[in-house]
């Protein structure tokens, strides 16, 4: 290194700052000279013009020691910019020019003097790679005086760093970038500039693409393309290559995908927000990082210049040192498709958006200690629109109804916790009109009533003891109610039509109650099952995570337990495969329990649905009907979609389906293959439904299996009017197996798998009488009903009417008018019978009491 003494201004700092660089450059250079005089001392030990170039490379290595005083006195005393350039031409540049050329002679006549052979390649070798450096001397020269020049003739007005170095003037090699001839065009070392008049444009070489299609076919225009993608890869490698304008060829065009950063100026949406991540042909494409001022952050896929793919966002809320945290699919710009988005507010949306705004099935809920609410329904245009399910936490009420501009419009049916109920017609909010009002002591209110569950005007009230109060009714303050009307007492029986009437069947047709849910998976469908849709129709089921790493694992739901990793085309390939019933069934339960299965997956956005309607508050059984259909309809849409599925795969191998030789229509494959599928999913909340509805009956029930537990076995049989002959007095399998049997038609929940158990409990009932009579005995109805009822007693099912009848709903229907049906109706009697019982021992007991 210099030994010298560091200038005080800026610019001498400068300059000492790359002398010192040129020196370190060129003493490596002089050590790679010396490495290679040791590798040709040792090739060409024997030759005498070898030893002479020895001596003028010994004697050249230490030409740049005898410059140290020069360059010493230079620094100290130069006065102008002239003499300070001559003084860096003298001092630094000639010595080296003189020396390759000299190399060049030297190893010229080394060439000369050796034979053919490995040394002679090698120095032949040599002699292009320092007539290349020769080559790269001269260009850098020129480049600075160009650069030089270049500086001058443009003065102070452009912001361009003076380190840049001129690779090209379009004024020495004319090319035009517009119609204006006027506009000029400079190439630097990093930056191309377009000047037009008195105005500029610089644009960084790393975000430069030439375009291949370039129809400038000239001369000159060819150079500039070459020159272009020379100076774009120098750029991106950070190094020049050596020499500048050597071969053309491979690896002059720079990689079209690159990484860098920008900051936008003013490009739309974009305006003044920093962009990092990859690039394609002058466009965010592939991974990045969108940085705005104001706090905003982009972090996700990019295509074209735009937000495309699965992207998390987050906004600043104003006022507020809080969030709002977008994780959705965006598409083109705008978000589209499924994301899950977390509010600064605490609130937390769940659904599908459409150009930014929610549109489609959505959930929106706020579970936080201030006015807890949750949204599960129909969006449009951002706004509550359509079919949708209201949990006001505060209240403890659940609209379930139609929608318009946020505001309750239409038919609704409105539960409380306290297990009242009713259904009304509402405008933009209100309640308007009559309506029906269901009390939880079996009490029914028709006609006009407050939100406050007030009567109000003509209406009329049946009680629970099938009284009718019909007339006017006014609610004075501190007065209580009031009515004026007629009382009928002629009616002595509550009439179940009113007692448990079903609400809502006519108002909201199944077919329209979650139509968001399906329209997406037909859209999936329709799209040929791409993948990038199949993940719009995800995610229902997962809890919400403020942890921005994991909220694409959430969104996609590519984590789990499951062993398996289903790819679509493995999925669609699958189908194929398993299209014979007996290998369907296993594969369809396979899917529809798996997360990463499409049909899984809609599956458990279904039971979302039905579980923010049915459960909790819902549990209503007034609703029953209507979970009973949706459940039917479920399984009508899965199999209608498992064919669409089915149907594309297909159709893209170029095969027709088969078509069904058994004759099933549609809806009867759904109810056999489909339903046994997925009623384990929607069991709780519908069996639920099913007790509340059947609750009466089943009390009464309950009633009369404890009053026929206290008969010892043989009163009991002769109490039911058993046929001595058939009494198993010597066989106690029918006090024990068929005891054992029927509650297990309890803890089941396929109605396929009760009607089995059933069965089962007939064929050995049936079996314990033959060998009773000791011959095969095949029982008529007169006696299996009361053998029947012995059983049914002493096994003290619970619930018996809510099994029975939801058996009765959801059974396949090919079973009706056969064996099951028979032995379902037997088990219905039975239930009837033991009921009748029941009340006609309560009404002996009244009339005891009651002369």
């Amino acid at each position: 290194h210099l030994f010298l003494k560091e200038p005080h201004d800026q610019k001498g700092k400068d300059n000492f700052k790359l002398l010192l660089l040129l020196n370190d450059r060129f003493q490596a250079l002089w050590n790679f000279t010396e490495e290679n005089y040791r590798i040709l001392k040792q090739k060409c030990s024997t030759s005498e013009s070898f030893l002479n170039l020895c001596l003028n490379l010994r004697s050249c290595s230490e030409a740049w020691k005898h410059h140290k005083t020069v360059l010493k006195q230079f620094l100290t005393d130069f006065t102008s910019e002239t003499s300070m350039s001559l003084a860096l031409y003298t001092v630094l540049h000639k010595p080296i020019r003189d020396h390759v050329e000299q190399y060049i002679l030297l190893l010229t006549k080394l060439n000369e003097a050796l034979k053919e052979g490995p040394e002679k390649d090698l120095v032949t070798s040599a002699i292009k790679e320092y007539v290349k450096l020769e080559s790269f001397i001269s260009q850098v020269l020129d480049e600075a005086c160009f650069t030089k020049a270049l500086w001058k003739s443009l003065g102070y007005k452009f912001t361009v760093s003076q380190r840049n170095r001129l690779l090209e003037d379009s004024r020495n090699l004319p090319i035009s970038a517009s119609t204006n001839r006027s506009d000029r065009i400079l190439l630097f070392d990093d930056v191309l500039v377009l000047i037009q008049g008195n105005s500029f444009q610089s644009f960084d070489l790393k975000l430069v693409w030439v375009d291949k299609n370039c129809r400038e076919k000239s001369a000159p225009g060819a150079v500039w393309q070459w020159k272009l993608n020379q100076a774009i890869r120098q750029a991106l490698k950070g190094k020049r290559d050596f020499p500048l304008w050597g071969k053309t060829g491979e690896g002059t065009e720079p990689p079209s995908c690159r990484f860098f950063t920008y900051v936008f100026r003013l490009e739309g949406k974009f305006k003044n927000a920093t962009y990092e991540g990859e690039w394609h042909w002058g466009k965010p494409h592939g991974k990045g990082t969108l940085k705005w001022r104001d706090g905003r952050n982009h972090v996700g896929d990019f295509k074209e210049g735009l937000e495309h793919g699965f992207g998390i966002c987050l906004v600043p809320r104003r006022s507020e040192d809080r969030y709002d945290c977008y994780k959705c699919h965006w598409y083109e710009g705008k978000m589209r498709g499924y994301g899950i988005c977390e509010y600064g507010n605490e609130m937390v949306y769940k659904g599908y958006f459409k150009d930014d705004l929610r549109q489609g099935f959505g959930i929106l809920e706020n579970p936080s200690a201030d006015h807890p609410f949750k949204y599960t329904g129909q969006w449009e245009n951002d706004k509550k629109n359509g079919y949708g399910v209201w949990d006001d936490k505060d209240r403890g009420e659940r609209y379930i109804g139609m929608w318009h501009d946020d505001h309750k419009h239409g038919q609704g049916i409105v539960v409380t916790q306290s297990g009242v109920c009713y259904q009304r017609t509402f405008h933009a909010g209100r309640m308007v009109g009559s309506g029906i009002l269901l009390l939880e002591d079996d009490s029914v209110y028709e006609g006009n009533f407050m939100e406050d569950l007030t009567f109000v005007g003509k209406g009329k009230l049946s009680f629970a003891n099938g009284f009718v109060l019909e007339g006017t009714f006014t609610n004075k303050l501190g007065q209580g109610l009031q009515t004026q009307g007629i009382l009928n007492t002629s009616n002595e029986q509550l009439d179940d039509r009113i007692t448990k009437a079903q609400l809502g069947l006519e108002e909201f047709p199944v077919e329209e109650r979650w139509k968001g849910i399906y329209d997406q998976f037909l859209e999936f469908i329709h799209s040929g099952c791409k993948e990038e849709t199949e993940e719009s129709f995800t995610g229902f089921h997962i809890q919400t995570s403020k942890e921005l790493r994991k909220s694409q694992e959430y969104l996609f739901c590519q984590r789990g337990t499951e062993d398996v990793s289903w790819k679509m085309e493995d999925i669609l390939e699958e189908l194929v495969q398993h299209q014979e019933l007996k290998s369907l069934q296993p594969y369809l339960d396979k899917a529809l329990k798996s997360s990463l299965h499409p049909l899984g997956k809609l599956l458990k956005a279904l039971m979302i649905a039905f579980q923010a309607t049915y459960s909790g508050i819902g549990a209503n059984r007034h609703l029953l009907t209507m979970a009973q259909e949706e459940v039917k309809y479920y399984a009508k849409k899965i199999w209608e979609f498992y064919q669409g599925l089915l149907h594309l795969v297909l159709e893209q191998k170029g095969q027709l389906p088969t078509k069904s030789v058994d004759g099933e229509t549609n809806d009867q494959k759904a109810c056999s293959i489909v339903l046994p599928l997925i009623l384990p999913c929607f069991y709780p909340e519908l069996f639920m439904l099913y007790m509340l509805y059947h609750e009466r009956e089943d009390d009464l029930y309950c009633q009369g299996i404890v009053d026929l537990s206290l008969f010892p076995d043989i009163k009991l049989l002769e109490f039911l009017d058993v046929q001595k002959h058939l009494w198993p007095l010597k066989d106690l399998t029918l006090t024990t197996n068929q005891v054992r049997n029927s509650p297990k038609s309890y803890t089941t929940v396929d109605p396929r798998e009760k009607l089995v158990i059933l069965q089962k409990t007939y064929e050995e009932i049936e079996s314990t009488v033959s060998r009773v009579v000791e011959k095969d005995y095949k029982l008529p109805m007169d006696d299996l009903l009361p053998l029947l009822m012995y059983v049914v007693s002493r096994a003290k099912i619970q619930h018996l009417g809510a099994e029975i009848h939801l058996i009765r709903d959801l059974m396949d229907p090919t079973n009706q008018g056969g064996l099951y049906d028979f032995l379902l109706t037997a088990l219905e009697s039975c239930y009837e019978h033991i009921q009748r019982m029941r009340l006609h021992q309560r009404e002996n007991c009244h009339g005891t009491h009651n002369p």
